[in-house]
């Protein structure tokens, strides 16, 4: 007996695990003390991040019904959707890269903070937000491997 194996589900779970990671996760780690109540933050950068953050589940939202609305062009809007994260996670991954130019950090003592790596190859410590998501980017890379085979 063979057992049907279904890529599109795959990718539908696969898409919205990283849209949770962009619309949700978001939301817990900077609508807090450490980014948009921060009383050690500009008035003006909290309200970017609130601004951020509420543009991201808006978007998020989006997604997930692109995603899981039944009906015509289900490939093409998972196509869209895989899309969408990518812009999200390649924007971060700008941000990361370009630190030096507008003297950015990937954490701060009131923040997040580095922890021991699992696996110290690169570094002894390893920032949340990059880790999470380069993870994040491995389940992207899945979904889209599903949606085209």
């Amino acid at each position: 007996m063979r057992i049907a194996f279904d890529h599109i589900l795959l990718a539908r779970v696969l898409f919205t695990l990283t849209t949770a990671g962009w619309a949700v996760a978001t939301v817990i780690a900077d609508f807090n003390k450490t980014h948009a109540t921060n009383p050690k933050w500009t008035g003006h950068a909290r309200f970017h991040v609130v601004w951020q953050i509420s543009s991201y589940v808006g978007f998020g939202l989006l997604a997930l019904a692109l995603i899981w609305w039944p009906g015509p062009l289900a490939l093409e809007r998972l196509y869209l959707v895989a899309l969408m994260s990518a812009i999200v996670y390649a924007a971060f991954f700008v941000a990361v890269l370009a630190m030096p130019i507008y003297g950015g950090k990937a954490y701060d003592a009131n923040g997040y903070k580095p922890f021991p790596a699992p696996v110290p190859l690169i570094a002894k410590k390893w920032d949340v937000n990059i880790t999470i998501f380069c993870v994040q980017v491995v389940i992207l890379a899945a979904g889209i491997v599903a949606v085209v085979v």
